[in-house]
């Protein structure tokens, strides 16, 4: 159902070598959840290349500037100062901002950087990493090694959405919702309904 023509022309900033790869693992683990009809696998794509990047991201991207920081954490970063501590620095970002929450430990822990949001729809903390372990059926050491995989990236979206029943908005083309629940938010709502309507015209 999934041609790698039609991830070219609804991802076209997308290197051809970056999505080639893709083709034989959505078509081979989208039926195998139900995820098998025009409006489902349009959904899906939708939403999974927008969350990416167009495919070109399976692990979040935490390398922000002071100014970032700022912007997009103000609740952790309240001051130039701390910001300023932080900027560019992942690793130290991920473990203060996802600290004691989701299952994670404090920032000392580490757990933010661990379980920092991997796969096409980001699986974040550690409460969700052990339920996507427990799924999947692996250990939380494979799990997490394996989201950062390609197969492992698609798997992790698949788990979100089967786990969340985002066949149901597929279904009734409620796309809003849908988006909503993949974002908390309706963020990129207008690309995601761009995109989704292309791909019911291409699939």
């Amino acid at each position: 159902m999934i041609t790698l023509s039609i991830l070219k022309a609804l991802f076209p900033s997308t290197p051809t070598a970056t999505l080639e790869p893709y083709v034989d693992v959505l078509n081979d683990k989208l039926p195998a959840y139900d995820i098998d009809s025009r409006k489902r696998v349009a959904s899906f794509l939708a939403q999974v290349g927008h969350e990416s990047g167009g495919f070109t991201a399976r692990v979040e991207n935490l390398n922000y500037s002071a100014a970032g920081l700022r912007k997009v954490f103000p609740r952790y970063f309240p001051s130039d100062a701390l910001a300023n501590a932080y900027a560019r620095k992942p690793e130290r970002i991920a473990n203060r901002v996802y600290a004691n929450r989701m299952s994670n430990g404090d920032e000392a822990s580490g757990d933010g950087w661990r379980y920092r949001g991997k796969s096409l729809i980001q699986v974040t903390g550690k409460a969700n990493h052990e339920a996507f372990a427990k799924w999947i059926g692996m250990t939380l050491t494979h799990a997490i090694a394996y989201l950062l995989t390609l197969e492992g990236a698609v798997m992790g979206a698949v788990w979100f959405w089967v786990t969340n029943d985002l066949n149901s908005y597929a279904d009734a083309d409620r796309i809003t919702d849908l988006s909503e629940a993949v974002n908390g938010g309706t963020n990129g709502l207008a690309e995601r309904k761009a995109i989704w309507r292309e791909a019911l015209a291409l699939i």
